[in-house]
Order: structure tokens, then C-alpha cells, then sequence
């Protein structure tokens, strides 16, 4: 086995968003290998598991081990939208709609607050200056964007194609006090107010934590709904553990310890794991980024499945440090996502195969940061239950239709607390939150 030292790190920040290609690396890993970040502490020549970028090892797991993930976790990556960066830089259209661009919306802004609000100063041309600029971008500086919306332009019979630079010239025509209110028209009318990113295949699996709109611990969607097939995956999930532990039994026993705090039911397979999430992509070649929410003391842990293993590419390229990694079914990579840029080369299908035709699944497991937040099994439930209830009591002061039940502050009000004290028990109450006493109701809102 391989041993490496990086003597740099190169400052990669402007590769951010952007596809990994062959440019982007020099040392290509089909082998086992652990390599590390420079060594900084003076004195000391060998490297530690604090400067570990990665360890590879090749075939640790069985065919067995290997089907049970797939049939367990393969249906959790589903179409979206919601990977941002990763999903690299946004490409010519959103499905079948055009994307109002960086220069578009300029121009619109531009105008929306008239040329004594420019930046641009009393130059001859803004508008074609606004063009010029934006033409020599290489990428759009966001993830994310907005689009036209097709249908509304196509009722009021403009062509869809050309349909900003009609509106731009009739608008140009217009006396200039007028074209502020007519930009500013064309934006509220015919842009979507949703932002969109490339959809890719990728989901969740596993366990999350509370988000301002879902204020509860929860199994994900697919968890959930899944729960039989879902724990198919456990035989490769306490394989993993138990490889982790062997390879940096330091970063596992921090992991480990962590885990330790939570409820076992958020554990990916109970007791036996220290994760708590897992992120399945099917055909997903990310673009550079890095990883955030994982425990920053802890370690990403990553693995391929697949029944078609004829693919060519998909690297995983760290381009801080000039070096992909050649994972294949069966392989197990232990790296630091969460520090380190990284993203993936081209994926190449067999010949004779579409990409849509074939199967390249990554599963990241890792251990969700925020899930120390999270109270136990139970009292999470309640939290559910409570947002729930208030959703559909009509007689609520907050009531209004299509409410989620969620408002500021509501987990400091003592319509909470008594919820909680005739729900879960006065133990449940001091446990989460000492100090609180129930008061009558004439104080709940």
C-alpha cells in the first residue's frame, strides 16, 4: 500500500461550481492509498489522521454486501433540484424553459431604476456595455437561476426564442419616463419567482434534523415511506463502520462518540453506526464543491454500488491537490468532504449505452452535525404531532388556509410547554426544558 505526503495545497476557489476534468489532476488512484495534507506542526515527520485528506482501499466489500445496499438504498435518488453547487453551473436551458441570465437581469434592473442610478456613469451605450461584460463570463456566476415563464409569453403571442429582445426594443421605444414602470412590468410578469438548478438524481437517505419549515428530528421521506427496503442496507452500512473504525479509529471514535449522544433510532442502522445520513446519487457528476453539515471532527465515508460496471471516468477529482481517485463498485473511500474541493470527471457509459441506461450509484454516509440539536425519539414525534395539530385547528388565532403550522418563537410559548407536559409527561418537560412552568391558558397566545 501506497503512502503520500502532499508537499501544497493549491488554492483551488475559483474551480468552485465548475466540472473536473483531466486538466484538473496529475496522479490518478486505481490502488490502495492513504494520503495526507502537508504536515505543518514543526518537529513532526510522520503524518497523523488530523492531516488524512483520504484512504482508499479496493474491493472491501462482498457481492452480498454490495447487493443488499443496492436493493436497500438504489430508489432514494430521485430527480431534483436542490444540490446546489454540486449540480454544477447552470446549463443552456432549464428543461424546456429558458433561463433569465446575469445579463438580462441587469439590464432589467438597469432600467427598472433609470440612468441616474447606474453604476456605469454617463457612458454612450449601458445597455450593449451590460452585453459585453457578461459575453466574456466563462460560467454563470450561480448554481441557481430563474427562467421565463413559457406560457405566459406564448398567450400573449411572442416568440418564446426571441422574446427578451422584443420586450428590450419596445421598451427602448418608449418615452423614457415610461420605461422604468414597463421594466419593471416585464419582470414581475413574465419571470418565474422560483429559483431553479440543473435537476440530477440524488437523495436522502437515512435520518435529518429540524429545518425552519420541518422543526423536528425526523427519518427522511424515503426512510420513511421505505422503512422494510431501507434496512436492507444495514449489513453494508455496519461493514462500513466497522472499516472506518480500523482504518482511523481517532476520527471514528470522535464520530462514534457523538453518535452516542443521539437516540439510536437516528442512527443509520442503530447502535452499530455513527452515521446518521446517507446521500445516494445515481449518474451524478458533481462539479467542485465541498460538503457542509457533516461533523467537522468526523469523516465522510464512500462507496459505489451498481449492477453495469462497464462505465469509463467518474473520477473524483481533489483538485487542491492534483489528484483523482478511480472508485468501482465494492471499493470503500474514507475522505475529509467537508475541508477539501472535490467533484467528478465525465461519466462514460459502455458503448452502445446511453448514460440514462445505466447505473453508477455513490453513497456517502456521514454524520449529520445539527442532529446533536435533536432531543429523543419521542419528544421529536411531539414536536411533529404539535405542528401538525396547530396546522388543522381552525380555531387557532394563527389559523389561515393552507397554514403549516409553524410560527416565530412558538418553542418558547407556553402553548408548547403545555402541550408537551399533557403529551410527553412533566419529566419530559423539565428534561428539554428547565426552568419552564406551564401557566394558564389565558397565556398561550
Amino acid at each position: 500500500m501506497k503512502t503520500i505526503v502532499a508537499k501544497f495545497k493549491h488554492n483551488c476557489e475559483d474551480k468552485l461550481g465548475k466540472y473536473m476534468d483531466e486538466s484538473d489532476y496529475d496522479l490518478l488512484v486505481e490502488d490502495d492509498m492513504d494520503f495526507y495534507a502537508p504536515i505543518t506542526e514543526i518537529g513532526r515527520a510522520q503524518p497523523s489522521e488530523k492531516e488524512c485528506i483520504f484512504m482508499f482501499r479496493k474491493n472491501r466489500f462482498t457481492v452480498e454486501e454490495q447487493a443488499s445496499a443496492y436493493e436497500g438504498l438504489v430508489n432514494a435518488a430521485q430527480p431534483t433540484q436542490n444540490r446546489g453547487l454540486a449540480a454544477g453551473p447552470k446549463g443552456e436551458r432549464q428543461g424546456g424553459r429558458n433561463w433569465c441570465d446575469e445579463s438580462q437581469i441587469e439590464i432589467m434592473e438597469y432600467l427598472i431604476k433609470g440612468e441616474q442610478t447606474s453604476l456605469f456613469g454617463r457612458i454612450e451605450d449601458p445597455i450593449a456595455e451590460i452585453k459585453k461584460r457578461h459575453a466574456s463570463y466563462e460560467v454563470p456566476k450561480d448554481a441557481r437561476g430563474i427562467v421565463w415563464i413559457k406560457s405566459k409569453i406564448e398567450q400573449e403571442g411572442y416568440d418564446y426564442e426571441t422574446f427578451f429582445e422584443t420586450k428590450l426594443e419596445e421598451i427602448l421605444a418608449l418615452p423614457e419616463y415610461k420605461q422604468s414602470a414597463a421594466a419593471k412590468d416585464l419582470f414581475e410578469k413574465y419571470v418565474s419567482n422560483t429559483t431553479y438548478a440543473n435537476q440530477v438524481l440524488s437523495g436522502i437517505a437515512g435520518f435529518f434534523d429540524r429545518y425552519p419549515r420541518i422543526p423536528w428530528g425526523r427519518a427522511t421521506s424515503y426512510t420513511e415511506h421505505h422503512r422494510e427496503t431501507y434496512e436492507k442496507c444495514y449489513p453494508f452500512m455496519r461493514k462500513l463502520s466497522s472499516e472506518f473504525q480500523r482504518l482511523l479509529p481517532e476520527r471514528f471514535n470522535v464520530q462514534n462518540e457523538a453518535a452516542a449522544k443521539l437516540d439510536p433510532r437516528f442512527r443509520v442502522a442503530g447502535e452499530d453506526t455513527p452515521f446518521t445520513t446517507v446521500t445516494v446519487n445515481k449518474n451524478f457528476r458533481t462539479s467542485a464543491h465541498r460538503d457542509a453539515g457533516d461533523l467537522h471532527a468526523g469523516f465522510s465515508n464512500l462507496s459505489v454500488i451498481a449492477k453495469d460496471k462497464e462505465w469509463e471516468g467518474g473520477y473524483l477529482v481533489l483538485p487542491e491537490y492534483r489528484v483523482a481517485i478511480n472508485i468501482r463498485p465494492g471499493d470503500l473511500l474514507l475522505i475529509n468532504n467537508h475541508d477539501g474541493i472535490h467533484g467528478n470527471t465525465e461519466l462514460v457509459p459502455p458503448e452502445g449505452k446511453a448514460l440514462e441506461d445505466m447505473e453508477r450509484i455513490s453513497l456517502v454516509c456521514y454524520f449529520r452535525e445539527k442532529m446533536l440539536e435533536l432531543g429523543s425519539w419521542e419528544y421529536e414525534s411531539l414536536r411533529r404531532k404539535f405542528v401538525y395539530e396547530r396546522s388543522k385547528d381552525c380555531t387557532h388565532p394563527l389559523y389561515r388556509p393552507l397554514w403549516n403550522g409553524v410560527s416565530p418563537s412558538m418553542w418558547d410559548k407556553n402553548e408548547w410547554f403545555s402541550y408537551l407536559e399533557k403529551t410527553g409527561g412533566k419529566d419530559m418537560l423539565d428534561r428539554y426544558h428547565p426552568q419552564k412552568e406551564v401557566s394558564t391558558l389565558d397565556e398561550f397566545f
